[in-house]
Protein backbone atom coordinates (compact mmCIF):
# COMPACT_ATOMS: atom_id res chain seq x y z
CA UNK A 1 0.00 0.00 0.00
CA UNK A 2 1.03 3.53 -0.37
CA UNK A 3 1.35 5.79 2.71
CA UNK A 4 -0.88 8.50 3.75
CA UNK A 5 2.13 11.06 3.60
CA UNK A 6 2.76 9.79 -0.10
CA UNK A 7 -0.65 10.36 -1.31
CA UNK A 8 -1.01 13.66 0.63
CA UNK A 9 2.17 15.20 -1.21
CA UNK A 10 0.90 14.32 -4.82
CA UNK A 11 0.46 17.28 -6.89
CA UNK A 12 -3.21 17.58 -8.56
CA UNK A 13 -4.24 20.21 -11.16
CA UNK A 14 -7.43 21.31 -10.63
CA UNK A 15 -9.39 22.32 -14.47
CA UNK A 16 -12.51 24.06 -14.35
CA UNK A 17 -13.43 27.36 -16.10
CA UNK A 18 -15.73 28.26 -13.13
CA UNK A 19 -13.95 30.04 -10.08
CA UNK A 20 -15.93 28.73 -8.27
CA UNK A 21 -16.02 25.30 -8.52
CA UNK A 22 -11.93 25.38 -8.25
CA UNK A 23 -12.06 26.81 -4.83
CA UNK A 24 -14.27 24.76 -4.08
CA UNK A 25 -12.11 21.70 -4.99
CA UNK A 26 -9.17 23.23 -3.17
CA UNK A 27 -11.09 23.93 -0.14
CA UNK A 28 -11.95 20.23 -0.41
CA UNK A 29 -8.30 18.72 -1.07
CA UNK A 30 -6.67 20.63 1.55
CA UNK A 31 -9.35 19.94 4.58
CA UNK A 32 -7.77 16.22 4.57
CA UNK A 33 -4.55 17.04 3.75
CA UNK A 34 -3.43 17.57 0.19
CA UNK A 35 -0.92 20.39 -0.01
CA UNK A 36 0.16 20.58 -3.46
CA UNK A 37 -3.27 21.48 -4.98
CA UNK A 38 -3.07 23.94 -8.44
CA UNK A 39 -6.26 25.57 -9.79
CA UNK A 40 -6.65 26.91 -13.17
CA UNK A 41 -9.55 28.62 -15.00
CA UNK A 42 -8.12 28.32 -18.59
CA UNK A 43 -7.81 24.95 -20.31
CA UNK A 44 -4.84 26.69 -22.78
CA UNK A 45 -2.86 26.11 -19.70
CA UNK A 46 -2.70 22.58 -18.94
CA UNK A 47 -0.49 21.32 -21.25
CA UNK A 48 1.99 24.07 -20.65
CA UNK A 49 2.14 23.32 -16.72
CA UNK A 50 1.90 19.43 -18.08
CA UNK A 51 5.25 19.80 -20.31
CA UNK A 52 7.28 21.51 -16.87
CA UNK A 53 5.91 20.28 -13.85
CA UNK A 54 3.74 17.11 -14.39
CA UNK A 55 0.83 16.53 -11.72
CA UNK A 56 -0.22 13.13 -10.67
CA UNK A 57 -3.57 13.64 -11.13
CA UNK A 58 -5.82 15.89 -12.98
CA UNK A 59 -9.10 16.96 -12.08
CA UNK A 60 -10.94 17.83 -15.52
CA UNK A 61 -14.08 19.74 -16.16
CA UNK A 62 -15.53 18.91 -19.87
CA UNK A 63 -17.76 22.33 -20.96
CA UNK A 64 -14.80 24.73 -21.09
CA UNK A 65 -14.59 27.80 -23.72
CA UNK A 66 -11.01 27.75 -25.99
CA UNK A 67 -10.59 24.32 -25.18
CA UNK A 68 -13.17 21.86 -23.80
CA UNK A 69 -12.41 18.87 -21.65
CA UNK A 70 -11.99 16.19 -24.59
CA UNK A 71 -9.87 18.90 -26.58
CA UNK A 72 -7.56 18.96 -23.57
CA UNK A 73 -6.99 15.51 -23.51
CA UNK A 74 -6.32 15.09 -27.01
CA UNK A 75 -3.45 17.78 -26.21
CA UNK A 76 -2.27 15.48 -23.51
CA UNK A 77 -2.55 11.75 -25.07
CA UNK A 78 1.42 11.72 -25.66
CA UNK A 79 2.16 12.60 -22.05
CA UNK A 80 -0.57 10.00 -20.85
CA UNK A 81 1.14 7.00 -22.94
CA UNK A 82 4.39 8.00 -21.92
CA UNK A 83 3.51 8.23 -18.57
CA UNK A 84 1.74 4.73 -18.49
CA UNK A 85 -0.53 5.49 -15.63
CA UNK A 86 -1.28 9.28 -15.20
CA UNK A 87 -4.80 9.52 -14.11
CA UNK A 88 -7.38 12.08 -14.98
CA UNK A 89 -10.86 12.57 -13.38
CA UNK A 90 -13.08 14.11 -15.45
CA UNK A 91 -16.12 15.96 -13.25
CA UNK A 92 -18.62 17.91 -15.48
CA UNK A 93 -22.13 18.76 -15.58
CA UNK A 94 -22.85 16.81 -18.86
CA UNK A 95 -24.66 13.96 -17.57
CA UNK A 96 -24.86 11.99 -21.39
CA UNK A 97 -23.62 8.75 -22.17
CA UNK A 98 -21.89 10.01 -24.91
CA UNK A 99 -19.92 12.24 -23.20
CA UNK A 100 -18.43 9.89 -20.43
CA UNK A 101 -17.87 7.18 -23.17
CA UNK A 102 -15.62 9.67 -25.01
CA UNK A 103 -13.80 10.85 -22.20
CA UNK A 104 -12.90 7.54 -21.09
CA UNK A 105 -11.70 6.45 -24.42
CA UNK A 106 -10.08 9.65 -25.01
CA UNK A 107 -7.96 8.98 -22.00
CA UNK A 108 -9.40 9.62 -18.27
CA UNK A 109 -9.45 7.56 -15.73
CA UNK A 110 -12.13 8.39 -13.66
CA UNK A 111 -15.60 10.03 -14.24
CA UNK A 112 -18.03 11.77 -12.12
CA UNK A 113 -21.18 14.14 -12.66
CA UNK A 114 -22.03 17.19 -10.75
CA UNK A 115 -22.94 18.23 -8.31
CA UNK A 116 -20.82 15.76 -7.17
CA UNK A 117 -20.53 14.03 -3.37
CA UNK A 118 -17.18 15.34 -1.00
CA UNK A 119 -16.90 11.83 -0.12
CA UNK A 120 -17.14 10.08 -3.45
CA UNK A 121 -14.55 12.88 -5.08
CA UNK A 122 -12.03 12.34 -2.16
CA UNK A 123 -12.16 8.20 -2.46
CA UNK A 124 -12.02 8.21 -6.41
CA UNK A 125 -8.85 10.67 -6.01
CA UNK A 126 -7.25 8.16 -3.35
CA UNK A 127 -7.53 5.11 -5.82
CA UNK A 128 -6.37 6.91 -8.42
CA UNK A 129 -3.28 8.54 -6.89
CA UNK A 130 -2.78 4.78 -5.27
CA UNK A 131 -3.40 2.78 -8.64
CA UNK A 132 -0.70 5.94 -9.69
CA UNK A 133 1.62 5.16 -7.24
CA UNK A 134 1.98 1.46 -7.28
CA UNK A 135 2.30 1.74 -10.99
CA UNK A 136 5.49 3.71 -10.27
CA UNK A 137 6.67 1.91 -8.03
CA UNK A 138 6.44 -1.47 -9.81
CA UNK A 139 7.85 0.55 -12.83
CA UNK A 140 11.14 1.74 -10.28
CA UNK A 141 11.38 -2.13 -9.96
CA UNK A 142 11.18 -3.48 -13.06
CA UNK A 143 13.82 -0.85 -14.32
CA UNK A 144 16.03 -1.98 -11.09
CA UNK A 145 15.07 -5.43 -12.55
CA UNK A 146 15.81 -4.76 -16.09
CA UNK A 147 19.46 -3.26 -15.00
CA UNK A 148 20.48 -6.53 -13.12
CA UNK A 149 19.80 -8.33 -16.15
CA UNK A 150 22.00 -6.05 -17.96
CA UNK A 151 24.45 -6.10 -15.86
CA UNK A 152 24.23 -10.19 -15.85
CA UNK A 153 24.34 -10.38 -19.48
CA UNK A 154 27.04 -7.91 -19.83
CA UNK A 155 29.25 -10.00 -17.30
CA UNK A 156 28.22 -13.38 -19.09
CA UNK A 157 29.20 -11.92 -22.49
CA UNK A 158 32.35 -10.42 -20.99
CA UNK A 159 33.08 -13.72 -19.74
CA UNK A 160 32.60 -15.47 -23.26
CA UNK A 161 34.97 -12.83 -24.66
CA UNK A 162 37.33 -13.53 -22.67
CA UNK A 163 36.80 -17.53 -23.16
CA UNK A 164 37.25 -16.98 -26.69
CA UNK A 165 40.29 -14.60 -26.30
CA UNK A 166 42.16 -17.04 -24.00
CA UNK A 167 41.13 -20.05 -26.81
CA UNK A 168 42.70 -18.19 -29.52
CA UNK A 169 46.14 -17.54 -27.01
CA UNK A 170 46.25 -20.87 -26.69
CA UNK A 171 46.51 -22.05 -30.29
CA UNK A 172 48.80 -18.60 -31.10
CA UNK A 173 51.29 -19.34 -28.11
CA UNK A 174 52.18 -22.64 -30.03
CA UNK A 175 54.04 -20.69 -32.62
CA UNK A 176 53.89 -17.26 -31.33
CA UNK A 177 55.43 -16.74 -28.05
CA UNK A 178 54.15 -13.60 -27.35
CA UNK A 179 50.69 -14.98 -28.35
CA UNK A 180 49.92 -11.09 -29.72
CA UNK A 181 49.30 -12.40 -33.58
CA UNK A 182 45.86 -12.92 -33.13
CA UNK A 183 44.98 -9.77 -31.70
CA UNK A 184 46.69 -7.82 -34.28
CA UNK A 185 44.64 -10.02 -37.05
CA UNK A 186 41.49 -8.68 -34.74
CA UNK A 187 42.70 -5.20 -34.95
CA UNK A 188 43.62 -5.01 -38.58
CA UNK A 189 40.64 -6.67 -39.66
CA UNK A 190 38.30 -4.01 -38.00
CA UNK A 191 40.65 -1.38 -39.82
CA UNK A 192 40.16 -3.15 -42.65
CA UNK A 193 36.45 -3.62 -42.14
CA UNK A 194 36.12 0.27 -41.37
CA UNK A 195 37.91 1.59 -44.21
CA UNK A 196 35.36 -0.62 -46.39
CA UNK A 197 32.56 0.82 -44.73
CA UNK A 198 31.36 -2.32 -43.26
CA UNK A 199 28.50 -1.26 -40.52
CA UNK A 200 29.98 -1.01 -36.76
CA UNK A 201 28.06 -4.09 -34.98
CA UNK A 202 30.06 -6.32 -38.06
CA UNK A 203 32.85 -4.64 -37.74
CA UNK A 204 32.59 -5.15 -33.94
CA UNK A 205 31.95 -9.40 -34.66
CA UNK A 206 34.74 -9.39 -37.00
CA UNK A 207 37.34 -7.92 -34.73
CA UNK A 208 36.33 -10.69 -31.81
CA UNK A 209 36.28 -13.39 -34.60
CA UNK A 210 39.15 -12.95 -36.38
CA UNK A 211 41.44 -13.91 -33.52
CA UNK A 212 40.05 -17.23 -33.76
CA UNK A 213 41.06 -17.95 -37.19
CA UNK A 214 43.52 -20.60 -36.28
CA UNK A 215 42.44 -22.20 -33.51
CA UNK A 216 42.80 -24.91 -35.14
CA UNK A 217 46.58 -25.16 -35.15
CA UNK A 218 45.86 -26.54 -31.54
CA UNK A 219 45.76 -30.02 -33.69
CA UNK A 220 48.60 -29.59 -35.74
CA UNK A 221 51.84 -31.76 -34.55
CA UNK A 222 54.85 -29.46 -33.36
CA UNK A 223 57.10 -30.85 -35.79
CA UNK A 224 54.91 -29.79 -38.63
CA UNK A 225 53.98 -26.70 -36.60
CA UNK A 226 56.93 -25.43 -35.36
CA UNK A 227 59.61 -26.54 -38.16
CA UNK A 228 61.76 -24.34 -38.72
CA UNK A 229 62.34 -25.02 -42.88
CA UNK A 230 59.83 -25.85 -45.76
CA UNK A 231 57.01 -28.58 -45.64
CA UNK A 232 57.08 -31.25 -47.03
CA UNK A 233 54.09 -32.16 -49.55
CA UNK A 234 52.55 -34.80 -46.90
CA UNK A 235 53.32 -31.85 -43.85
CA UNK A 236 51.72 -29.86 -45.61
CA UNK A 237 48.42 -32.01 -46.49
CA UNK A 238 48.40 -32.24 -42.67
CA UNK A 239 49.14 -28.63 -41.92
CA UNK A 240 46.32 -27.34 -44.01
CA UNK A 241 43.94 -28.98 -41.95
CA UNK A 242 44.22 -26.52 -40.00
CA UNK A 243 41.41 -24.92 -41.33
CA UNK A 244 38.69 -27.46 -40.78
CA UNK A 245 39.73 -28.69 -37.32
CA UNK A 246 39.11 -24.57 -36.31
CA UNK A 247 35.76 -24.97 -38.31
CA UNK A 248 35.12 -28.20 -36.42
CA UNK A 249 35.65 -26.71 -33.28
CA UNK A 250 33.53 -23.47 -33.49
CA UNK A 251 30.62 -24.89 -35.43
CA UNK A 252 27.47 -25.65 -34.68
CA UNK A 253 26.87 -22.30 -32.22
CA UNK A 254 23.49 -20.94 -32.56
CA UNK A 255 25.47 -17.37 -32.01
CA UNK A 256 26.24 -15.07 -35.26
CA UNK A 257 29.85 -14.65 -33.41
CA UNK A 258 31.04 -18.03 -33.51
CA UNK A 259 29.27 -18.87 -36.85
CA UNK A 260 31.11 -16.06 -38.38
CA UNK A 261 34.45 -17.69 -36.38
CA UNK A 262 33.78 -20.77 -37.80
CA UNK A 263 33.41 -19.51 -41.56
CA UNK A 264 36.49 -17.37 -40.93
CA UNK A 265 38.41 -20.41 -39.43
CA UNK A 266 37.16 -22.55 -42.61
CA UNK A 267 37.70 -20.58 -45.71
CA UNK A 268 40.60 -17.48 -44.44
CA UNK A 269 42.82 -19.44 -46.55
CA UNK A 270 40.55 -19.71 -49.60
CA UNK A 271 41.83 -17.89 -52.48
CA UNK A 272 40.15 -15.12 -54.40
CA UNK A 273 41.61 -17.15 -57.74
CA UNK A 274 40.16 -20.70 -56.37
CA UNK A 275 43.24 -22.29 -55.78
CA UNK A 276 43.19 -22.32 -51.84
CA UNK A 277 41.83 -24.63 -49.39
CA UNK A 278 39.98 -26.38 -47.85
CA UNK A 279 37.05 -25.77 -50.42
CA UNK A 280 38.59 -24.59 -53.04
CA UNK A 281 36.29 -21.37 -53.59
CA UNK A 282 36.25 -18.70 -55.74
CA UNK A 283 35.95 -15.02 -55.82
CA UNK A 284 33.00 -13.11 -54.15
CA UNK A 285 32.06 -16.89 -52.69
CA UNK A 286 34.14 -16.56 -50.27
CA UNK A 287 32.42 -14.29 -47.11
CA UNK A 288 33.96 -11.46 -47.18
CA UNK A 289 35.28 -11.50 -43.61
CA UNK A 290 37.15 -14.39 -44.30
CA UNK A 291 38.53 -12.04 -47.22
CA UNK A 292 39.71 -9.79 -45.26
CA UNK A 293 41.12 -12.01 -42.35
CA UNK A 294 42.79 -13.54 -45.23
CA UNK A 295 44.92 -10.23 -45.83
CA UNK A 296 45.32 -9.04 -42.25
CA UNK A 297 46.84 -12.37 -41.27
CA UNK A 298 48.98 -12.63 -44.37
CA UNK A 299 50.64 -8.75 -43.62
CA UNK A 300 51.06 -9.36 -39.87
CA UNK A 301 52.45 -12.74 -40.44
CA UNK A 302 55.23 -11.59 -43.28
CA UNK A 303 55.77 -8.43 -40.90
CA UNK A 304 56.02 -10.26 -37.60
CA UNK A 305 58.70 -12.82 -36.43
CA UNK A 306 57.58 -16.53 -36.63
CA UNK A 307 59.35 -19.85 -35.75
CA UNK A 308 59.92 -20.78 -38.83
CA UNK A 309 61.67 -17.12 -40.57
CA UNK A 310 62.49 -13.97 -39.59
CA UNK A 311 59.69 -11.01 -40.16
CA UNK A 312 60.14 -9.73 -44.01
CA UNK A 313 60.84 -6.43 -44.68
CA UNK A 314 57.95 -4.00 -44.99
CA UNK A 315 58.77 -3.12 -48.72
CA UNK A 316 58.92 -6.65 -49.69
CA UNK A 317 55.94 -7.56 -47.59
CA UNK A 318 53.95 -5.18 -49.41
CA UNK A 319 55.15 -6.43 -52.66
CA UNK A 320 54.13 -9.73 -51.88
CA UNK A 321 50.98 -8.70 -50.85
CA UNK A 322 50.36 -6.51 -54.08
CA UNK A 323 51.72 -9.11 -56.37
CA UNK A 324 48.94 -11.57 -55.29
CA UNK A 325 46.06 -9.13 -55.46
CA UNK A 326 43.39 -10.18 -57.67
CA UNK A 327 44.40 -13.60 -57.47
CA UNK A 328 45.86 -14.66 -54.22
CA UNK A 329 43.59 -11.82 -52.30
CA UNK A 330 40.74 -10.01 -52.76
CA UNK A 331 42.39 -6.55 -54.34
CA UNK A 332 39.94 -4.62 -53.01
CA UNK A 333 40.78 -5.34 -49.63
CA UNK A 334 44.18 -5.27 -50.37
CA UNK A 335 43.33 -1.64 -51.08
CA UNK A 336 41.40 -1.22 -47.93
CA UNK A 337 44.65 -2.35 -45.97
CA UNK A 338 46.55 -0.17 -48.11
CA UNK A 339 44.94 3.35 -47.66
CA UNK A 340 44.05 2.11 -43.88
CA UNK A 341 47.52 2.07 -43.21
CA UNK A 342 48.34 4.86 -45.82
CA UNK A 343 50.58 3.07 -47.44
CA UNK A 344 52.37 4.49 -50.63
CA UNK A 345 52.82 1.24 -52.39
CA UNK A 346 52.53 2.32 -56.26
CA UNK A 347 56.33 1.42 -56.72
CA UNK A 348 55.18 -1.36 -55.64
CA UNK A 349 52.33 -1.86 -58.10
CA UNK A 350 54.21 -2.22 -61.61
CA UNK A 351 51.09 -4.09 -63.08
CA UNK A 352 52.23 -6.00 -66.26
CA UNK A 353 56.05 -5.39 -66.46
CA UNK A 354 56.97 -8.71 -64.36
CA UNK A 355 59.31 -6.42 -62.19
CA UNK A 356 57.79 -7.12 -58.74
CA UNK A 357 58.40 -11.07 -58.61
CA UNK A 358 54.82 -11.43 -56.08
CA UNK A 359 52.91 -13.00 -58.58
CA UNK A 360 52.26 -16.50 -57.81
CA UNK A 361 53.51 -16.17 -54.95
CA UNK A 362 52.48 -17.79 -51.29
CA UNK A 363 55.09 -17.24 -48.39
CA UNK A 364 51.83 -15.90 -46.54
CA UNK A 365 48.36 -17.09 -47.63
CA UNK A 366 49.95 -20.88 -47.59
CA UNK A 367 52.24 -21.48 -44.51
CA UNK A 368 55.67 -21.85 -45.60
CA UNK A 369 55.06 -22.95 -49.33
Amino acid sequence: MIDDATLKAARILVVDDQEANVRLLERILRQVGYVNVQGITDPRDVAGIVEVAPPDLILLDLLMPHLDGHEVLAQLRPHLKAEGYFPVLVLTADITGDAKQRALSGGAKDFLTKPFDATEVLLRIQNLLEARFLYQRVAGQNAVLEERVAERTRDLEEATFETLDRLARAAEYRDDETGQHTYRVGRLAATIARTLGLEASRIEMLGRAAPLHDVGKIGIPDRILLKPGKLTDEEFEVMKTHTTIGAGILEGSRFPLMQMAAEIARTHHERWDGRGFPLGLRGRRIRLESRIVSVADAFDAMTSDRPYRRALPQEEAWEILWGGAGSQWDEEVVEALTAALDRRVQEVVTHGDGATGGRGRQVAGDPRR
